[in-house]
């Protein structure tokens, strides 16, 4: 079996995915500390030592939202310069990349957005991870998921009723996983539009309702994805 190397691991996706995929031996999760990303010899120490035909890049710095605009550095090191360095090996080696970006890459207002549609995030978290897709898009052997998902149960006690979502449960990417390993180019990954409230509803009747207040930096109204490439595949 080819062999694969998942960065982010520990995780909150790379947590579930392990648990589903607890029978692959040909996977390999290092630690940040032997694949620290901003750090080109540590990693390519590791990449020559295992020789993957692939590396799933989740390793990234998200929530909280608020760290990507008081710690830029913290940002731009892991999510662009970070990125730029596993593109750099990929090519080097001949490795393909699977590149975990997010929907906030896309504008806040209409909706219903397609691969190819124009991009402009809110917010620097939106920002760190177009710019890693920038590097990821220079290499041809690279697949890039624009994911919007999160964990079950729901982490938060409120949840917003003007915020419309692809929201999907880390379990529902775990599973079909594999089917989207040997495609190329950009997917967007996510369930049914619907707001965050009622996604959240769902599995959990006692949420509260909350109203998302637009300011700067804030996170997008409707940053919603058009699935149906990620539909057909499956």
């Amino acid at each position: 079996m080819k062999k694969i190397i998942f960065t982010g691991g520990s995780g909150r996706f790379g947590k579930v995915f392990k648990k589903f995929n607890l029978n692959k031996k040909n996977i390999y999760y290092p630690s940040s500390q032997s694949f620290d990303i901003t750090n080109l010899k540590k990693m390519e120490k590791f990449i020559r030592k295992i020789k993957p035909k692939f590396i799933i890049h989740a390793a990234a710095i998200s929530r909280p939202m608020d760290l990507h605009e008081e710690k830029i550095d913290r940002s731009i090191n892991t999510n662009i310069i970070g990125t730029a360095n596993i593109v750099t090996l990929c090519h080097k080696y001949k490795i393909k990349l699977i590149f975990f970006s997010t929907n906030y890459v896309y504008p806040f207002k209409k909706g219903n957005y397609k691969e190819h549609n124009p991009l402009l995030p809110i917010n620097n978290y939106g920002w760190s991870k177009l710019g890693g897709e920038c590097a990821v898009k220079m290499l041809k052997n690279s697949l890039i998921l624009r994911i919007c998902m999160t964990e079950k149960p729901f982490a938060y006690k409120y949840a917003y009723t003007n915020l419309k979502s692809n929201f999907m449960f880390h379990e529902n990417l775990a599973k079909v996983f594999f089917k989207l390993i040997n495609k190329k180019g950009i997917i967007n990954i996510g369930g049914p539009v619907q707001s965050v409230y009622s996604f959240a509803k769902k599995d959990n009747k006692a949420i509260k309702k909350k109203f998302l207040k637009i300011r700067k930096n804030s996170l997008p109204l409707n940053s919603t994805m058009n699935i149906a490439k990620f539909r057909k595949i499956l």
